[in-house]
């Protein structure tokens, strides 16, 4: 078995555990933040640079890179660890967010999706066994089951047959997925804000023995009390020995409401896409360093940080480059930016491991806020 998922440590104060995830490109223990490289790059950073702030798994993204450059040019290149030069574990998403948000939808019908590229208007169609073979040939250690994703606000009637459909596709996933091929397939949980709708697809995905579950259609414009009950109806219906994925979140407050919740594994764009805005987060709360303020502030961007940027460079500084509109820049606030939010899970570890979970987010609220 190339994939195996074992909790260490349970907190006896909430729901989270410290686990073991191993795959065949190595193993990582969560919880874990996974950095975003959509189009198999995490923007700016280098992947020699990614090991350096201690990333474990980073992301990949199936719609993306089955449009540019395409998952022939990849399986070529070998696959996606060979392309892009990393030789740690990589999830891969379904392209299902992805179609339902950015391309121009023509049609959903149960058979699949026929969509217009947002780069150029081309016409496609993706289903849930052309989601399966894109992501066997990108060659990815996790892939994820093709979902509906309805946005935050659809009302419950067409949530209904959201869940309806991504059933039906997780099922068709599994029928074309090679268990055989050193990847590991997720199911993905939809049903909006619907406790029922949530809780009957977490029940139907359970009985299918995914090697995993994610938790999809949250940070989508629903409120954030929305989210948190969203997650203490959920996650209860998933099973004990499975990790449990949390989509597209988010600040570093959710990582810690949903770790306490009983998630292991979570990604999202904030550090990078924030910090190329120029907004940095710290132990006092996010700072947004192109701000006039900080034109003389000769600290580093957060005191009580001990990453390379936070060593050698002021705000003033990265103001200057930011203003300027210098590459360095933002390479700086994004490397800093995910170099916060993995240590903050690496201490999220620890304090589980330790029974010390509850005392560690008290202290990281009173600093930082929600």
């Amino acid at each position: 078995m190339s994939f195996n998922y074992t909790v260490l440590d349970k907190d006896k104060q909430t729901e989270a555990r410290r686990g073991k995830l191993e795959t065949e490109h190595g193993s990582f223990q969560t919880p874990i933040f996974m950095p975003v490289g959509t189009q198999a790059a995490v923007k700016s950073i280098s992947p020699p640079e990614l090991k350096e702030i201690g990333a474990e798994i980073i992301l990949g993204n199936t719609y993306h890179l089955s449009l540019r450059p395409g998952e022939e040019l990849i399986e070529k290149a070998g696959g996606l660890h060979e392309f892009m030069n990393w030789d740690r574990p990589i999830l891969t998403d379904s392209g299902g967010f992805q179609v339902f948000s950015l391309a121009e939808l023509n049609k959903i019908t149960d058979q699949g999706v026929h969509f217009q590229s947002h780069i150029d208007g081309a016409r496609y169609f993706i289903d849930p066994e052309r989601s399966i073979e894109i992501q066997n040939r990108l060659g990815a250690d996790i892939i994820m089951a093709f979902d509906e994703c309805p946005p935050g606000d659809a009302d419950k009637k067409y949530v209904n047959k959201a869940v309806e459909r991504t059933l039906k596709w997780a099922e068709r996933c599994q029928k074309k997925h090679n268990p055989n091929s050193g990847q590991t397939l997720f199911g993905i949980i939809q049903g909006g804000v619907y406790k029922d709708l949530r809780q009957m697809c977490a029940s139907e995905l359970r009985d299918m023995n995914f090697a995993g579950y994610a938790v999809g259609g949250l940070s989508v414009g629903e409120k954030k009390e929305d989210m948190m009950r969203v997650l203490d109806f959920t996650v209860p219906e998933l099973p004990e020995d499975k990790p449990r994925y949390l989509m597209g979140v988010g600040t570093p407050g959710d990582l810690l409401e949903g770790v306490q919740r009983g998630i292991d594994m979570f990604d999202c764009v904030l550090p990078t896409r924030l910090g190329r805005h120029g907004s940095c987060f710290t132990s006092r709360g996010r700072i947004k360093v192109r701000n006039a303020e900080y034109k003389e502030d000769f600290t580093p961007v957060d005191p009580e940080c001990d990453c390379r940027v936070c060593e050698n460079y002021t705000r003033a500084y990265i103001r200057h480059l930011l203003k300027r509109k210098e590459i360095l820049g933002v390479r700086l606030t994004s490397y800093h930016n995910l170099y916060f939010y993995l240590q903050l899970m690496k201490k999220v570890r620890s304090a589980v491991s330790r029974g010390q979970l509850s005392q560690l987010c008290r202290d990281f609220y009173q600093k930082y806020g929600r």
